[in-house]
């Protein structure tokens, strides 16, 4: 699967990545664009409501708040992350990227990670939010209601292909079993041009998101690989979506 790398986490750490083809847009629209997704992205949870720049410093981040969300100040920071040979101009066709974070400590942080204005088939857009690791934060962030409300907003916002919500260590189960072009999360997301998603085992729940497409919920309780009915669960539904033509190798 050729998507854009990110460091290698804590292995039980989640996160939520939504992911979509080649889209010109200018830094102006991909900058409404992530507006619109820090203004929903807030009403998932407390620890999801306050953003700030990057600085060199820790200690000095929290000066620098991007909430409420100013679309000019985020099409600038957008026009500085272009993607660019050294000295060069910038390459229009891969687009722009951002990264900020929430202001928390090491464990206790959620970062975002955003490429978007792109047209080339070689690097694709993407939104991905890492999620804090532990603590109460973690806890409270990591149940199938609020994960799920996190890939609606991005849904909603970025208008991607698809989307999984997940732990790094259900990804890595997942991805080397299938090679397909997604990943099949905790929670997924497919866009309506996907296809139509089947009728799916118990007790895994199927949510529409207006228009667009459709969200996949396959426990109500937290998914994990050590649970082996999950396993299976997800198996099937792979199966399922696969045979339905959702899911492509």
């Amino acid at each position: 699967m050729s998507i854009n790398p990110e460091p290698q986490p804590h292995p039980d750490t989640y996160f939520a990545g939504a992911y979509w083809g080649p889209r010109k847009e200018s830094p102006e629209e991909c900058a409404r664009r992530v507006a619109r997704f820090l203004e929903l992205l807030a009403e998932c949870d407390p620890f999801l409501s306050h953003w700030y720049k990057p600085t060199r410093s820790r200690r000095d981040a929290t000066k620098h708040p991007l909430m409420p969300p100013d679309v000019s100040i985020l099409a600038e920071m957008l026009r500085k992350g272009a993607n660019r040979e050294r000295g060069g101009p910038a390459i229009e066709s891969l687009g722009f990227g951002l990264s900020f974070d929430n202001g928390g400590t090491r464990r206790d942080c959620a970062d975002l990670r955003i490429y978007c204005g792109g047209y080339s088939e070689a690097v694709p857009n993407s939104c991905f939010l890492s999620l804090p690791s532990e603590g109460e934060n973690a806890e409270r962030i990591f149940t199938a209601s609020v994960l799920t409300n996190i890939v609606r907003c991005m849904a909603v916002a970025w208008e991607p292909d698809w989307v999984a919500a997940m732990s790094r260590t259900h990804r890595d189960w997942d991805d080397p079993e299938s090679k397909a072009d997604l990943w099949l999360g905790w929670v997924t997301y497919l866009a309506r041009q996907r296809g139509t998603v089947p009728p799916l085992p118990a007790p895994a729940a199927i949510e529409p998101v207006d228009d667009k497409g459709m969200l996949i919920i396959l426990t109500p309780e937290r998914f994990t690989v050590a649970n082996p009915e999950h396993v299976a669960l997800a198996r099937r539904v792979r199966e399922l979506l696969t045979r339905a033509g959702l899911i492509r190798h």
